[in-house]
Parts: C-alpha cells; structure tokens; sequence
C-alpha cells in the first residue's frame, strides 16, 4: 500500500478528493462522506464521514466538500487537488460560474476557497453513478446517526460496496490523471477554485436497495477504510471521523436517492386548447431507460445521461427543461382562451396555492438550476413562488408567451364556435389559420418556439432549467421533441401547474422525459 505521507522527491504531489451529502428531507437528519484518492493508482488514502444532524443537501455537500479538501491538505498542503462532485451546484459555484445567495452557503463556500491557496483546486461534475464511494459514506454517516452513534472507520463497508480502485477503473476514467467533463456538459475541469456558490436544493436522502443503470445513473453503495501500512489510523477533524489509507474488505447496505418526477394521469384541459383528447398521463417517449423503475430513482439523472440508450456516450449531460404550465387564473376552470392578446390575468387562490405546492416539490427534488418564465402576470407570478423557494432569480423570455387568440381571447370554445364558425373550423384544420382578428397561427407559434428552444439550449447546456409558460408553447416543446404533427397539438391535454420535460442531446436530438405530472398538487 501507498504511503499517503510520502510523496515523490521533488515533485508537486497530486490528490483527487470526491466527496458528497445528503439529507433525508432536506432540510432533514443528513451527513456528508469524502475520500482522498491517488490519482495513478485509484487508492484510498483518507475517508472521511460525519452526521451533521437536521441540514439541507446543500449544507451537507458543501461539508462533505470541506472535509476532503483538509483530510487532503492534511496528506500534503502544498498540493494540488481536483474534486469531483456529483452536485452541479457545488461545482458550479465553486468554479465561480455560479453566484450565491443563500446565507447558509457563502460562509462554507468561503471556508472551502482559503483550504488551499488560489490555483491549486480544480472541480468536475460526474454522475452519481460515478460518486459511490463519497455517497455510501454519506450514507453509513447517516446511518450511523440514526442509530444515535458516530460513523465508524471500523465497521465501513464503503470502499468495499463501491468496488474499490477496480471499480472506479471500471466506471471509467477514475484512476490516473484527473480529466476533464464529457463534452458538450456546461461543467468543466480545470477551473481554479475560489469563487462562491448559489442556492438550489439536493434531492431528500431516501434509503433505496439498488442503483440505476446508465443511462440515468443514481447512487448505491461506495467506499471503505483501512490504515497507513495495513492499520487504521482515525483522524478528526472538525468533528468527522477520518481515515487514512482505505484498503477493503467489509459488505454492504443503505443508499441515498431522492424524489422522481413521477408520471400521474393527465388532467383537465384550461385555457388554449382545442378539442384535447385525453393524452396517456405520463407517457415518456423516445426514451431507453433500462431498469429505471427501481425505487427511488432520481431525476437528477436526467442531467447524467450522455444518450438517450443507444447512440454515443461522448455527447456529454443534456440541456434539460421541465416544462411547468402557469397555476391556474380565473379563466381556467371556465376553460376560457386565454392567450398573450388578452386580459393577462393573475393567479386565481387556487393557482397560487397550486404554485405553492409545486414549489415544494422541486425543492425537494433539488434538480432545477435556473428559472425562466413567459413575460404574462400568470407565468411571472407562479414562476415567483418557485424561484423563491428554491432560492433562484427568474429571467424573463418573449418566446415563451402563449399564442395570441386575437378576438377569441376570453371567450369559450363554444362561443367562438357560435361567433366565428368558419374560422374555427379554418383554424381547426390548418395550423396556417389565425384566429379571428388577427391572432397568431400554430405555425407561427411553432416558429416562435423552436427558436427559443436553440436559443435556451445553447444558454444552459448540460443544465436543468425549469421554463414557466402556456399550453400551446409546452405543447409545441414537446411535438417537436417527438416529431410530431402540428394536429398533435389538439390531442394532448395539459393541466393547470403540471409538468413535463425534455432532454435536449448535444447531437441535435431530443428525448421527452415527462408529460402532464400533477402527483404534486394532490
């Protein structure tokens, strides 16, 4: 076994440190797991794992982040480290491509900045997949504190559960020289440390029996300690339990996953529509997903996957977009048009409280790194109430305004029937039509919203970005993404806060995730 103590003569010594959190309810009972590896050989040279009791994902990755970097600077202060998370936050931030609100962050951020001095850290996002050896100590820590005991070096099975440095070998490319991100993911490596993080919240910590497969990689068992030439050597700091030199040999359990955007049955139709038929609520297509019905499965992976299954694995993470349609207004429930032309309402009680619930559930999900919102009071107001609870600003895109219904604004469909028969079954028939008085044409909609989609896709590559907007615009999201005709869009229904989502591949092409989930708002 290495010495960790020793390096060789003369030469800046290199450490890779992984490391990872969770919180089993974010905020929840939570801790942290890191590992200090030797970049040429994959070895373990130090663990470290600690409870951190009630703290939210976000706190806990950023200790777990700590911990490594000192266990690391405890080996060798004048080395240099590249850390590999798989929380695109932590990464992000601390890269200084992300800014930081959250009062509980910055101090932390600023805490992991001064470890080592400017220059010397670098930071890689990797699926979780990939991070098993810091995730499963997190986990025995969170075990651990459930049991009203501390994490143990003596009875960690992590490095064993992860398949020690042959396992990180056969996951690919974690042994060696640190490298840099897929291609195409909007993390990169080699950026020094130093600058401060943002907000956004991990997925709960949920004990899950198994680990998805690609694509969609989730979390499972990881890593273990042993000592410096064969004993074990705990170490504290800061109130972990550290070990140095982590060698193999004890089995398994426990795994942290998180909340899934679940499929639920479609809903009823307000506003914009048509004459929707019921769509199959959840259906996702386009998608090899191989056993992603294991329990637990995150969503968060949706970022991970280089392919939707069967083309190639270089394309780097996905741009991601969950699609939520506004709460609902006044106009809803009486299925009135209700387009850019129009009243512009607000937010009825019950959409806000629908804006409220569905909030509550991406801040649990703990995947959404960016807002963007249609310019309507609707769009505007519901996409608020998320981006506050998730700590986020909201940006505001033209192209994801609703069609313009001209003179059938606020009118039903059987109003405009009985006023404007000859037009509506124009309108019905050809995309081409324009409502009464000018409105905009599902053509012209398709066009307005295919830009936007290039546009926000080059904007957050390989990032997940909820976008606030209308019926027809999501609808057109997603006929594009399947390809399929323009009738389609009289085929689907969409309710009222409920949401959807694609994932746009570097390779130009697209895999529809999610359709109509309203599991939340029940």
């Amino acid at each position: 076994m290495t010495d960790p103590v020793a390096g060789a003569q003369g030469r800046v010594r290199e450490f890779v440190v992984e490391a990872d959190g969770g919180s089993r309810g974010n905020p929840g009972p939570a801790g942290y797991g890191a590992v200090v590896l030797d970049p040429a050989t994959g070895e373990s040279l130090v663990e470290a794992a600690e409870y951190l009791g009630v703290v939210t994902n976000n706190v806990a990755e950023y200790r777990g982040l700590l911990a490594g970097l000192r266990a690391a600077r405890e080996l060798d202060p004048d080395a240099v480290v590249h850390v590999r998370m798989d929380s695109k936050l932590v990464v992000e931030q601390m890269s200084g491509r992300w800014k930081i609100k959250h009062p509980d962050m910055k101090p932390l951020a600023a805490e992991a900045a001064r470890v080592f001095p400017p220059g010397r850290v670098t930071y890689e996002w990797i699926p979780r997949a990939s991070n098993k050896h810091a995730d499963r100590l997190a986990n025995e820590a969170m075990d651990a504190g459930a049991r009203g005991e501390a994490w143990s070096p003596s009875g960690s099975t992590a490095e064993l559960d992860a398949g020690g440095a042959a396992g990180r070998t056969a996951r690919g490319g974690r042994t060696g020289r640190p490298t840099a991100a897929p291609a195409g993911a909007a993390e990169g490596a080699g950026v020094a440390a130093g600058a401060v993080p943002g907000t956004g919240a991990r997925d709960a910590a949920t004990p899950r029996a198994a680990v998805d497969p690609d694509p969609g990689p989730g979390d499972g068992p990881a890593g273990t300690p042993t000592g410096v030439a064969g004993r074990a050597d705990a170490v504290t700091s800061a109130g972990s339990a550290v070990t140095r030199g982590a060698a193999a040999g004890r089995a398994a359990g426990g795994g942290r996953g998180g909340d899934e955007l679940a499929v639920a049955p479609a809903g009823t139709e307000g506003g914009g529509g048509g004459k929707a038929a019921p769509a199959a609520g959840g259906a996702v297509a386009g998608e090899h997903l191989g056993q992603a019905a294991r329990t637990g499965a995150d969503v968060r992976a949706a970022k991970a996957v280089a392919s939707p299954g069967w083309g190639p694995p270089d394309m780097g993470a996905p741009a991601t977009f969950v699609l939520l349609r506004h709460g609902e207004t006044p106009l809803t429930p009486q299925k009135r048009f209700s387009g850019s032309g129009g009243s512009d309402p607000s937010l009825s009680s019950v959409g806000r409280e629908q804006a409220e619930k569905v909030a509550e559930s991406l801040a649990r999900r703990g995947t959404i790194e960016a807002v963007v919102a249609s310019p309507l009071a609707r769009t505007r107001e519901t996409a608020g109430v998320v981006a506050a609870r998730l700590g986020l600003e909201v940006a505001v895109d033209e192209g994801l305004r609703e069609t313009d219904f001209g003179a059938w604004e606020g009118l039903t469909f059987g109003e405009v029937r009985d006023r404007y028969p000859e037009d509506l079954d124009a309108w019905l028939a050809s995309p081409d039509a324009e409502p009464t008085g000018g409105g905009e044409s599902f053509a012209a909609t398709g066009v307005r919203v295919a830009a936007t989609r290039d546009r926000l896709v080059a904007a957050y590559a390989g990032r997940t970005v909820l976008l606030v907007s209308h019926v027809t615009p999501i609808k057109t999201f997603l006929r594009l993404a399947l390809g399929a005709p323009p009738e389609s869009l009289f085929r689907m229904e969409l309710s009222a806060a409920s949401l959807s989502a694609v994932a746009y591949y570097a390779d130009g092409g697209a895999s529809v995730r999610l359709f109509n989930e309203t599991s939340h708002l029940r």
